[in-house]
């Protein structure tokens, strides 16, 4: 098959692609949800349609709308790919910042698709692979904001046990002492366990 060829089949393959992530949902969410929830039929696609929202940031003064007796405040802002979040016994917040860190081969067409899908919600850049300590200031609202631990490989999984606190990269799960009230980390890290991550299956 001549390059051309080749050339010619990605390119209608990314227009099927693109035109799936344009479909709009054929039941109204607010049908799916209660006791008796709608649900679509299930169908055979070439592409499955796809939803894919526009990534946007904090906008002003604008904030979510929270149930009565609560409250929403924003506390830190210039986060990279904050993906998840855990409260220390000390009230300190640590905050696990990824995505990939932009060194693994693009060796499929579900890698390539996926990253055009990516890059339409906002997160196709590369950054973040740390963990932030965020802490309230005492007799203030305002947080401070720490790197806490850095030059990690897309972490995600967080969990502290005892006196240690454990990681899971993409590629292995690694465990670090940590010590109540610090703001970084200078361990090392002991790696626990490798996680298999030759085509980034975590």
């Amino acid at each position: 098959m001549n390059s051309r060829k080749c050339l010619s089949i990605t390119s209608a393959i990314l227009v099927l692609t693109l035109s799936g992530c344009s479909n709009r949902a054929e039941v109204d969410p607010q049908q799916q949800t209660g006791p008796g929830p709608v649900l679509p039929a299930a169908k055979n696609f070439l592409v499955p349609p796809m939803q894919v929202p526009t990534g946007v940031g904090w906008q002003g003064d604008a904030r979510p709308t929270v149930a009565s007796g609560l409250k929403i405040e924003k506390i830190v802002d210039n986060l990279k790919h904050p993906r998840q979040l855990m409260t220390l016994p000390n009230g300190d917040v640590l905050v696990v910042e990824s995505n990939g860190p932009g060194t693994e081969p693009v060796t499929t067409p579900k890698q390539l698709i996926a990253g055009m899908v990516k890059g339409r919600s906002g997160k196709a850049a590369k950054g973040g692979n740390r963990i932030t300590l965020l802490r309230k200031q005492s007799g203030s609202a305002k947080w401070e904001q720490h790197v806490f631990l850095e030059n990690l490989h897309s972490p995600f999984g967080l969990q502290l046990i005892g006196q240690m606190l454990y990681v899971a990269d993409s590629d292995k799960i690694m465990k670090y002492p940590y010590t109540t009230g610090v703001t970084r980390s200078t361990e090392a890290g002991v790696e626990l366990a490798d996680l298999p991550d030759t085509i980034n299956h975590h």
